[in-house]
C-alpha cells in the first residue's frame, strides 16, 4: 500500500522515540515496536472487513492508540444537516485499519483489551435516518408507511464533567447524560474470501454495536486469514441496548488497546470478557436466531470451561444467563449472552490473559 510520505508513525521504545515514514514493516525496524500511534487520513478509511491492504503490520503485544472517524465520517455537525442530503449510504462507519497482526493464522484466537476510549471531539451527532431503525418501515421490513421525518441531533460533549446533552428540538427540555464510550465495530477480515460491509455484524464481529465494547474489556475474534486484518470504528459517547433508533451519540474516538494472540481456540462467535462477566455476541436475522447463536456458544464455552456435558451446561445456562439485545436496526441483528463470573467456578479463560492484559493496561499512561 503506497502512503503520502509525510504520515509518519510514531514507535515508542524505552525513552526513545523514533520516527519513520508510513508504511515500512517490522523487519525493517531494528528496534522493537511497543507503541503505534495511527490516525488515518480520509483516503485512507476501510468501509468493509475483508478486502482492504492492511496499513500496517504489527507482532502481539503492541499498544495501539489510534483515532476513527464517526459513523457519518463527519459529516453531520448541525441539526441542519439532515442524512438524506448530508450522507452517501456506501462511506458510513468507516474503519481504522485493517492491521496486519504478525503469527495469526486461520484457527487462532485474536485478543484485544481496550484500555481507554475517550471522545475526540466536543461533540457527537445521532439523526434518524429514512427507512432505517428499529420503529419505522424499512428496506427489510416493507410496509406502506411512508419513511418517519428525518431530524439530527447534536450533543455537546463535557469531558469534564463527563457527560453529553440531549436537546429536545420539538420541546424544551434539555437533560445531561453520562458519557459512556464505546466502540461499534470491532472486527476482522470473514473467511473464505468474503468482503462485507462495515455495517455488517457477524462471525467475523463487525458492527455488532453492544455497549459492552468498552475500556475494560477484552474481546476475543476467531482469525480466518493469516494476519487477521482487525479494524474498529464507529465511536459511540453513549448507546441504550439495542440502538432503537439505528444511531447512538456518535463520534470520533481515541482508543488505547492492547493487540495479543492465543494461538488455536478460535471461537465461533465474537466473544468479550471483563472483570464481571463473560459474555458472547450473536448476530443474525430474525432476532431469535442470533439469541439462539449465542446461546448455543455459550453453552460450548461452559462445557470448555467448566467441564460439564452439554446438558448440564445447557441446564446452568438457563439458570443464569442475561441477555441484553445490542442492535435490532442492522442489516444483522445482534443478541449478547452474558454469565456472570461470581456464579460460575473460579476458571481462567486462555491462561486468565483478560487478567494479565487489565494489570499490563494499568501502565500505559492515556494517549
Amino acid at each position: 500500500m503506497t502512503c503520502p510520505d509525510e504520515l509518519t508513525i510514531s514507535f515508542i521504545t524505552g525513552l526513545s522515540v523514533i520516527r519513520r515514514p508510513f508504511g515500512l514493516t517490522l523487519k525493517e525496524i531494528s528496534t522493537p515496536m511497543d507503541v503505534l500511534t495511527f490516525s488515518p487520513e480520509p483516503e485512507q478509511y476501510a468501509w468493509t472487513f475483508g478486502g482492504a491492504a492492511p496499513v500496517h503490520r504489527i507482532k502481539p503485544g503492541t499498544v495501539l492508540r489510534l483515532w476513527s472517524d464517526d459513523a457519518f465520517a463527519g459529516r453531520l455537525r448541525d441539526v441542519t444537516d439532515l442524512p438524506s442530503s448530508a450522507l452517501d449510504a456506501r462511506y458510513l462507519n468507516p474503519q481504522t485499519g485493517p492491521f496486519h497482526v504478525e503469527g495469526a493464522e486461520p484457527g487462532d484466537t485474536l485478543v484485544l483489551h481496550f484500555v481507554e476510549m475517550t471522545p475526540a471531539r466536543s461533540w457527537g451527532a445521532s439523526a434518524t435516518v429514512p427507512f432505517f431503525g428499529g420503529l419505522t418501515s424499512t428496506d427489510r421490513t416493507a410496509t406502506l408507511q411512508d419513511a418517519l421525518p428525518e431530524r439530527t441531533w447534536i450533543y455537546q460533549v463535557d469531558s469534564g464533567r463527563g457527560t453529553v446533552t440531549f436537546e429536545a428540538q420539538g420541546g424544551e427540555l434539555t437533560l445531561e447524560l453520562p458519557l459512556a464510550p464505546m466502540l461499534g465495530t470491532v472486527g476482522v477480515a470473514p473467511a473464505l474470501g468474503e468482503v462485507r460491509t462495515s455495517l455488517v455484524p457477524d462471525k467475523f464481529g463487525g458492527n455488532m454495536d453492544t455497549p459492552e465494547m468498552r475500556a475494560g474489556s477484552t474481546c476475543y475474534l476467531g482469525v480466518n486469514v493469516t494476519g487477521a486484518l482487525f479494524s474498529l470504528g464507529d465511536g459511540h459517547y453513549r448507546q441504550g441496548e439495542g440502538e432503537s433508533c439505528g444511531t447512538a451519540v456518535e463520534g470520533a474516538m481515541n482508543t488505547t488497546l492492547i493487540v495479543d494472540l492465543v494461538k488455536g481456540g478460535a471461537p465461533t462467535w465474537p466473544r468479550i470478557e471483563n472483570d464481571d462477566y463473560l459474555m458472547v455476541v450473536g448476530s443474525s436475522r430474525p432476532l431469535e436466531d442470533a439469541w439462539r447463536a449465542g446461546q448455543v456458544d455459550a453453552v460450548l464455552w461452559l462445557q470448555e470451561l467448566v467441564g460439564l456435558d452439554k446438558l448440564d451446561a445447557y441446564q446452568l445456562l438457563s439458570q443464569i444467563s442475561e441477555v441484553p439485545i445490542a442492535n435490532v436496526v442492522d442489516t444483522n441483528y445482534s443478541v449478547v449472552t452474558k454469565l456472570a463470573k461470581n456464579l460460575l467456578p473460579p476458571t481462567q479463560v486462555h491462561d486468565g490473559i483478560h487478567r494479565h492484559l487489565r494489570d499490563q493496561a494499568t501502565s500505559i499512561s492515556a494517549g
